[in-house]
């Protein structure tokens, strides 16, 4: 059951997990703060804004806790534990080098070794989880709708890539999301994953006593200030946290919480120091990995690392899982305005004060066949107001695409038009499914059926093409065969925030460019997979 709030053990149970207080020091009832195991208080809550925090007594001794190592106040050298002069995340980790400078990284679909007895429950399920997480783009302080998914291989319907952070390096997982901006891993030998459905010790994690670049950032530090800035349910205010900074992050599906760390990210050709990132040390609902945020503040990694641009092509998902993996490539430094041949571009657009992480573009035009789908303005537009109500961002943490029930009505519509030879499945088959739109196509292969094109247009005259599987998905109900569309909608998706996320599957086998210097998106039709 999705909730805003973690679901913590019950009382009494030894979760070996790092709990916290907020609260009055000289309260009795609430202790301030502790660590460590043993049972869990009755009024450990997830509306206390310190949900995690260091507990280190008024005079504490430089000491060792669950692979933390010593923790002072603003940012201490866990090695030596030597108070250090706070970063700040008004700059990039380090600054722009004269000339460009590339990185690559293999990005490869995130899966675990659980799999679903049947193709039509995974469908269910990325359908699902689809859904809840345009939820939560689209109310991101309110609470998540009521809605279960169960977690299987392809249940996040994401991909990954490995960074490594640390001196000596460590080696880490992360989901890359571009509809989220902080970067956070598991860390801490006592790392906690509820309903995450993978064998704790499968689980990958930072130990920043290992490390000798890792610094805690403490609560008086202005990064700690702009984490809560932008989350109401991290940071410091509002309670006695004397020491290192706490977070609570949610993803729709999900949340996790920690401290917030400095540490250095290394790449073969350069290494950044200073690099903000969050030792997360209880998650509920999340992939055996971290998250990348490749948003548009300032705690991304695009921003920290001072990135001018980055891209990706995104392999073909489909229901097996595959160890083949394709590239995120990374620029950093000056970069001329030329545009990278055979790309299409559209403009960003300047985003709602309301979405300042998101990808916003202009999706005009949504073509269905050779008609161009009637979708009222409001919708493909963001409203000038701080709830900034309609318009389109780009997702890498979407599985489906989603859209809000006016624009979705009537692409269905038209899709049942160009497929009147097809008999629609029935309400219940479609439900059981997870999706909205499913045509019965038994006795038929589907590489041989004609479907229709489906076409975005964006400002700037740039057309995405979508190959067909991108948008339909074969299934077997029973004794039948279906095709079922790969575009959501649903009692979640409302006319709040963006109207249209445009999720991984129809980015796959595309090569998608950010360019963050030129404020443009571009993309051009590629196989991704590599020779």
């Amino acid at each position: 059951m999705m909730s805003s709030k973690p679901s913590y053990p019950s009382e009494g149970t030894d979760s070996r997990i790092l709990r916290g207080y907020c609260g009055s020091e000289s309260s009795a009832v609430r202790p301030k703060l502790y660590l460590g195991p043993g049972p869990v208080p009755r009024r450990y809550l997830a509306e206390d804004k310190c949900l995690v925090a260091e507990a280190i007594p008024k005079q504490p001794p430089q000491r060792d806790v669950h692979g933390m190592g010593p923790i002072g106040k603003q940012g201490v050298n866990l090695d030596q534990g030597k108070c250090v002069p706070p970063p700040s995340v008004n700059v990039p980790a380090n600054t722009q080098t004269p000339n460009p400078t590339t990185f690559t990284i293999p990005l490869s679909p995130i899966f675990t070794k659980h799999q679903p007895s049947d193709a039509i429950k995974t469908l269910n399920s990325l359908a699902s989880s689809s859904l809840t997480r345009a939820h939560h783009l689209k109310h991101p302080k309110s609470k998540p709708p009521l809605t279960k998914t169960k977690v299987f291989s392809h249940s996040y319907g994401g991909y990954s890539i490995s960074l490594s952070f640390g001196t000596p390096p460590q080696t880490i997982s992360f989901l890359l999301d571009t509809g989220s901006s902080p970067v956070w891993f598991p860390c801490t030998s006592q790392y906690f994953c509820t309903d995450c459905h993978i064998d704790p010790s499968k689980i990958p994690l930072f130990i920043p006593k290992l490390s000798s670049s890792s610094k805690f950032i403490g609560c008086q530090n202005p990064n700690c200030a702009r984490i809560s800035s932008s989350n109401s349910l991290s940071g410091c205010q509002g309670c006695n946290c004397s020491q290192a900074c706490p977070y609570f992050f949610e993803y729709g599906i999900g949340s996790t919480n920690g401290l917030l760390l400095s540490e250095t990210l290394g790449f073969s050709e350069k290494r950044f120091t200073n690099f903000l990132v969050g030792c997360s040390i209880f998650s509920t609902t999340q992939p055996p990995a971290g998250t990348a945020g490749f948003g548009r503040t300032l705690e991304s990694l695009p921003s920290q690392l001072g990135l001018s641009k980055f891209s990706y092509c995104l392999i073909s998902q489909r229901f097996n899982d595959t160890s083949e993996s394709s590239d995120l490539v990374l620029y950093r430094g000056s970069s001329s305005d030329a545009k990278t041949p055979g790309l299409s571009y559209t403009p960003f657009r300047k985003n709602p004060s309301f979405f300042p992480e998101f990808y916003y573009v202009d999706l005009l035009k949504v073509i269905v066949g050779s008609k161009s789908v009637n979708i009222p303005y409001k919708y493909l537009v963001p409203e000038n107001n701080a709830n900034g109500n309609g318009g389109t961002i780009v997702d890498s943490g979407t599985t489906f695409t989603t859209m809000e029930k006016p624009i979705f009505g009537a692409v269905a519509t038209a899709f049942e038009a160009e497929m009147g030879n097809f008999t629609r499945a029935s309400a219940d088959v479609e439900a059981s499914t997870g999706t909205n739109l499913c045509f019965n196509i038994t006795g038929l292969k589907f590489e041989k059926i004609k479907f229709p094109e489906l076409t975005f247009e964006f400002k700037g005259g740039a057309k995405m093409e979508l190959p067909v599987v991108n948008y339909f998905v074969p299934v077997d109900v029973g004794n039948s065969s279906l095709v079922c569309l790969t575009i959501m909608t649903g009692s979640t998706v409302d006319s709040v925030g963006p109207a249209i996320v445009l999720g991984n599957t129809q980015q796959q086998n595309f090569y998608v460019e950010f360019d963050l210097k030129n404020d443009r998106f571009g993309f051009r039709k590629q196989t991704c997979n590599k020779k």
